[in-house]
Order: C-alpha cells, then sequence, then structure tokens
C-alpha cells in the first residue's frame, strides 16, 4: 500500500510538470493509453468477454472516471500540489453519501459529522476571499473544479461497487481508458494539441507508468490485508503532496491549510474505517 501510495504520489507530481506548459486533456490521453494497452493485454490473456454485461453502468463508470481525472489534474495544474489532493481525498466520503442513495445504503450519524468535518477542511484548505481576507487564497474556479472532480470520483466508486456482482474487475477497470480516451479528443481539437518537446515526453510516460503501477501495488495491498487498515495508508498521500510542493515547487501551506487538510483526513479515516469495520 505504502509503494502504490507513492507511485500515485509520484504521478501527480509529474502531472503538474508536464501541466505548466501543455493542456490538461494530453495529460489526461497520457493517463489513460497505458492502461487502456495494459488492460487489454490482461483481459485477452485471461480470456475473458472485454464487453461486460452491464454496459450502461460500465459506460457511466468510464463517464465519471473521465470527468474525476480530468478535474483533478486541472486543480493540480492551477493549485498547490498538496491542496489539490487534499480535495481529491474527499472523494471516499462523497462516495458513502451517494451510496445512501443509489446503493440503499443507511446514513449514519458519523457520516453527517464526517461530512460536515471534511466540508470545513475544505473551505479552511481553500480560504475564500470573502472569509479569509489576510489568508493565501486559492484560484476559486480551480477550487470547484477540484471538488467537482472529487464528486465525479466518488460517483465512479459508487458505480464500480454496483458492478462488482455482475462484471470482472479487469473489464471495469478496461472500460475506464475506454471511455476517457475517445472523450479526451474532442476538447483536445478545440484548445488545441500542443507537441510535447524533450522531458515532457518522460514526465507523460512517467503519468502513465507511475498510475498503472500504483493500482497494481493498492490492488495487491487490499489482497494483503484488511481494507480499513490497508485504506489508511493512502492518507500518506496528502504528506507526501505537502513535502513534494515544498521540496519541488516551492509551495509552503499556512496553519490554516494544514488544518483544513487535517479536518478532511479526519472526516474520510472516520467514515472509510466505520464503513470497514
Amino acid at each position: 500500500m505504502l509503494v502504490g501510495t507513492l507511485f500515485f504520489s509520484v504521478m501527480s507530481v509529474f502531472a503538474k510538470l508536464a501541466g505548466e506548459r501543455l493542456p490538461t486533456m494530453e495529460l489526461v490521453l497520457a493517463r489513460v493509453v497505458v492502461t487502456l494497452i495494459m488492460s487489454w493485454w490482461v483481459i485477452k490473456r485471461i480470456g475473458i468477454y472485454p464487453w461486460g454485461n452491464n454496459k450502461k453502468l460500465l459506460l457511466m463508470r468510464g463517464f465519471a472516471g473521465f470527468m474525476g481525472l480530468s478535474c483533478y489534474f486541472y486543480a493540480i495544474a492551477h493549485l498547490p500540489l498538496a491542496d489539490a489532493t487534499v480535495i481529491q481525498f474527499c472523494n471516499p466520503m462523497l462516495a458513502a453519501l451517494i451510496a445512501v442513495f443509489a446503493l440503499k445504503e443507511q446514513l449514519r450519524m458519523v457520516d453527517v459529522i464526517a461530512t460536515v468535518c471534511s466540508m470545513v477542511g475544505v473551505v479552511l484548505v481553500a480560504q475564500p476571499t470573502f472569509l479569509f481576507a489576510r489568508g493565501t487564497p486559492l484560484d476559486q474556479v480551480a477550487v470547484a473544479i477540484g471538488v467537482v472532480g472529487a464528486i465525479f470520483s466518488a460517483i465512479a466508486y459508487v458505480v464500480i461497487r454496483r458492478l462488482g456482482s455482475t462484471e470482472h474487475h479487469m473489464v471495469v477497470v478496461f472500460y475506464f481508458p475506454l471511455v476517457t480516451g475517445p472523450a479526451t479528443l474532442p476538447i483536445l481539437a478545440v484548445e488545441g494539441l500542443v507537441l510535447p518537446q524533450g522531458f515532457e515526453w518522460l514526465l507523460l510516460l512517467g503519468i502513465g507508468v507511475a498510475a498503472q503501477l500504483g493500482q497494481i501495488q493498492i490492488t495487491q495491498g487490499f489482497k494483503l490485508e484488511t481494507a480499513g487498515r490497508a485504506s489508511s495508508v493512502t492518507y500518506l498521500q496528502i504528506i507526501l503532496a505537502y513535502t513534494w510542493g515544498v521540496l519541488l515547487f516551492g509551495e509552503y501551506p499556512n496553519a490554516i491549510s494544514i488544518l483544513g487538510a487535517f479536518l478532511v483526513v479526519v472526516g474520510v479515516f472516520s467514515v472509510t474505517r466505520r464503513a470497514h469495520s
């Protein structure tokens, strides 16, 4: 789990570096091309039907994943790395709330308290000017897009849970790049393709490889440890994001931002630990 978390953290660093000049959709496309190739290879190797049974939900999973990843990469490019990561980490808590309506799961008091705690944390991270006159406010458009990305990521998780009883997990994985890849092309056609130069090619390759290796390691981690304990390790990605931000990008968080990150972690941790217990 720790190795997988490190790989995802490195993916975020590569995305932020590449996003300084390249458009978001190019980063997304680079991310999913590797996943598409490797997923298709695995599906063919194990000999399963690649198109699944519930195509409507599989396409929904792919679209939600596309929106979540696109918004996350945009937030990474326009916000401090740690703040974008904290906002994205709200998705497990949001998934628990969405599951109440989509999967008829029970809403518990701990979920309500955790939601309020996490939302307060996001506000402290974002530090909007109408609340924090002397703070270091972030790009509020990027914050909003980051929150939208967390919501879509949560929707993707809920759909994946719904598909768990009818689809092979590799088919679910396969539909993410299958939908996301073509979805990036119209947007790229409008905003214009920027040809990567030199080191940027390696960054794009690194985004895809790091993400795929991270997914493999985390999947292995969940097989070897209980879900509650395994998922707890992934919160180290926030600490890594703060570390990379300071070392590589000169992004020094203030006390309010750190307090907000702590509240988000407490809220999400409360929901996920209770859900896995």
